[in-house]
């Protein structure tokens, strides 16, 4: 179970759009663009920056030769401004030279006149303003209004959470050149090449068939390039058009932190009643989404944030209101979970005060009202599998949570400003695209006469490891070691029409398309292996380790000689194949329906260590109990789960997006932006996956991972609370995320009159 990819990135071998020289000349963009949040471009002056030497050209929105719309979902985003900037950070020019200081210099001499217009930074200001993306979106189940007479208890309060950082170590870039026939070839650090491709075509009035995408790999997206990668491709394929040379756009670090979409920021008011013993009744919610200044992909993370409204717990009575806000700040975008985490907090926000207001343990709650199969969620679909009680049940079990409970009590009696906690975060995540179109995908594999095989998918490899699947995807299918097999770069000339890599279905879609292919060329070389020996019944052709067995029984046929004799009968060695996930619906004037092809669950033990005098804590461990099916690669798997929980305790504790009252990004650099370290992770991190579970909707009864193990981070927000409360009985915390070592000081302390005595 060797992750290649991993092996060429520590030995400095793999290679990124940065890397690619594809023409002897090779010129270099630099973007200029918007200083101010919202205002009226009066007039530009290009002069001085068109007078140095180096510089070739300089673009505005009048070089395009089609339309000037970049937007995906809803088309209000434009490549370049025309008349209005709607944000700092806002492309206006692109400046393209013969070197990359040249580009940046020039642009910096770009004189650009414009009246600022008032802006909005806040989106309840937004909402009251009607300053929205699309109108709000209700998702309800039973009565709430009438449900609210049946409890003992009612609470409500309101919840923040921050944004955060993609921060994936290859910045946006893109490299474009012409190619004959008046094509465009684009090598795009883009999750999704087809969108590249399409928005391409639109932009410089081309048919999709002359522009060529082209990934590699991408040096992370965690959701990031989904979308926000299309901007800088474009603009690429735009001046290589125009300038018939090869053009290179890399983002520095900080222009990529201060200009590109991050993860939306929500704040969100709760309602939630609960019987006496603890059984919730009703929920009600209302989600204000900051979308930033466009759409990208807002309505459909807004939608994923409506879908995750319970988390892990059947409530019968429900009403989730969802309104994407239209502020001036950059469009926020996909990022890992898609808006599921936002959903979760608030969720276990609700928990947490009810549970105080109860009496009743928080975690004694959750198990309360945990899933079961055939509850119903608020979008229609019942759980089917349901494994949140087992998981559940498993991580108490197995990592000895009474005993946990017991030494963290005996610790807490024993130090006076140090307090330990510990919280239990449970997690139900819905894998599909919600957009039911989406879940498509196509392989085309080749078996070449020397017994190699390549493989062409949609999937973008980008740290995850889907190659990885992939590729033991056909090892199994065929009985041979990886080794033989190669995954060709995602290009959407060999596979068209593709799907982003996201939502976490890049292995689940790809890796049936791929079995399907090897499949078909599988039955094709046992019809011939029959044939071969003579036997009539193909069914008893088996292929073990590169061998042919017969009725069980070694041949002298191995792979090499089957596939030399397919190829001299002129017995194809090729396939494609085309999947599309089966059973999906979803009825938007109804808003219910079947999304999601399954879910994945599992459950978190998170233990914290918090200095109440001075505020700080860390984070001793995180032990976990995880739904994936049957494992399709459990190094991939536990690497993803480990780099999701990190990712998501960074959201929950230390990493704070801030903007200045014009809407500038003040944490613009790794100076001022944290995120967690060697120091920062958790000290252990144990995970154990979730025994005889096969899940019958995955590839060889797999489940996708990339993205439900971010929300066990979660926890750590409430075991951090819980030793503050521990520290401080009674203390009255406001549900901000992130909590960080600042917060956790000025919390326990804000109410203080009188001076601790130590």
């Amino acid at each position: 179970m060797i992750n290649f990819d991993s092996i060429k990135h520590v030995r400095g071998e793999s290679q990124f759009v940065y890397d690619f020289i594809p023409f002897e000349k090779v010129l270099y963009a630099y973007v200029f663009y918007s200083p101010v949040a919202h205002g009226i471009i009066k007039k530009i002056n290009l002069d001085n920056a068109l007078g140095i030497p180096g510089v070739r050209y300089i673009f505005t929105y009048k070089d395009i030769t089609g339309e000037n719309q970049v937007g995906g979902i809803i088309q209000d985003e434009v490549l370049l401004a025309e008349n209005e900037v709607d944000f700092i950070g806002q492309p206006i020019a692109l400046v393209v030279a013969d070197n990359f200081l040249t580009a940046k210099h020039a642009a910096k001499l770009i004189k650009c006149d414009i009246e600022e217009l008032p802006s909005i930074f806040d989106p309840r200001e937004a909402f009251q303003k009607g300053s929205l993306i699309i109108p709000p979106r209700v998702f309800s189940l039973g009565d709430v209004d009438e449900a609210w007479k049946e409890c003992d208890v009612i609470v409500e309060d309101r919840v923040e959470s921050g944004s955060q950082e993609h921060l994936y170590l290859e910045t946006q870039g893109s490299i474009a050149f012409p190619v004959e026939n008046e094509g465009i070839k684009i090598f795009s650090s883009t999750q999704n090449p087809t969108g590249v491709q399409r928005v391409a075509a639109r932009v410089l009035n081309m048919p999709m068939n002359k522009i060529e995408v082209d990934v590699l790999r991408i040096g992370g997206g965690f959701g990031g390039k989904e979308d926000q990668a299309t901007h800088w491709a474009v603009l690429t394929a735009m001046a290589a058009k125009k300038l018939q040379t090869a053009v290179k756009l890399i983002l520095p670090r900080q222009e990529d932190m201060r200009i590109t979409g991050k993860r939306h920021p929500y704040s969100t008011d709760f309602k939630i009643g609960l019987k006496k013993d603890g059984k919730i009744v009703a929920y009600e919610v209302t989600y204000y989404q900051n979308a930033g200044a466009a759409a990208d992909l807002s309505p459909a993370i807004l939608e994923r944030t409506l879908f995750h409204t319970t988390n892990s717990y059947y409530i019968p009575n429900v009403r989730a209101t969802a309104i994407s806000c239209k502020t001036n700040l950059p469009p926020f975008t996909a990022f890992r979970g898609f808006g599921g985490p936002q959903a979760m907090f608030v969720m276990e926000c609700a928990l947490y005060k009810a549970s105080q207001v109860l009496g009743i343990d928080y975690h004694q709650l959750q198990k309360i009202n945990l899933l079961k199969d055939g509850d119903e969620f608020p979008y229609g679909q019942r759980a089917e599998n349901c494994r949140a009680k087992v998981c559940y049940d498993s991580l108490e079990k197995i990592y000895k949570v009474d005993e946990v409970k017991g030494r963290i009590e005996k610790f807490n009696n024993q130090n006076r400003f140090i307090k330990k906690s510990y919280s239990i975060m449970p997690v139900c995540f819905g894998i599909s695209f919600t957009t039911t179109f989406l879940n498509q995908a196509s392989a085309l594999v080749h078996v070449y006469t020397d017994g190699s095989v390549s493989i062409s998918t949609a999937a973008v490899e980008m740290g995850q490891g889907v190659n990885a699947k992939l590729i033991n995807i056909a090892s199994r299918v065929f009985s041979i070691p990886p080794t033989r097999i190669k995954l060709e770069t995602t290009n959407t000339t060999r596979i068209a029409n593709t799907s982003p890599t996201a939502a976490s279905k890049g292995s689940d879609l790809n890796g049936f398309a791929t079995m399907e292919a090897c499949q078909a060329i599988l039955k094709r070389l046992k019809k011939l292996a029959a044939t071969e020996l003579k036997i009539e019944d193909e069914n008893q052709i088996e292929f073990k380790d590169e061998v042919v067995y017969c009725k069980g029984e070694k041949t002298d046929l191995t792979w090499n000689k089957i596939v030399q004799k397919a190829y001299v009968n002129r017995v194809s060695l090729s396939a494609h194949a085309f999947h599309a996930t089966p059973g999906l619906y979803f009825d938007r004037d109804t808003s219910k329906g079947h999304p999601f092809a399954y879910h994945v669950y599992g459950t978190a033990l998170i233990e914290v260590t918090v200095d109440c005098l001075r505020g700080t804590y860390k984070l001793d461990s995180v032990q976990v109990v995880h739904d994936l099916g049957e494992t399709l690669h459990p190094v991939v798997d536990k690497g993803q789960i480990e780099g999701g929980i990190v990712q998501g305790i960074g959201w929950m504790t230390m990493e704070e997006i801030i903007y200045d009252k014009r809407g500038k990004l003040i944490t613009d650099s790794l100076s001022t932006y944290k995120i967690p370290d060697v120091y920062g992770a958790p000290e252990k991190i144990e995970i154990h996956f979730l025994e005889n579970a096969p899940n019958d909707f995955g590839p060889f009864k797999s489940k996708a991972v990339g993205e439900p193990p971010f929300m066990y981070g979660i926890g750590a927000f409430f075991a951090i609370l819980k030793a503050m409360n521990v520290f401080r009985p009674g203390l009255e915390i406001k549900f901000i995320a992130p909590m960080t070592h600042e917060r956790v000081l000025m919390t326990l302390y804000s109410e203080v009159k009188e001076k601790v005595r130590l």
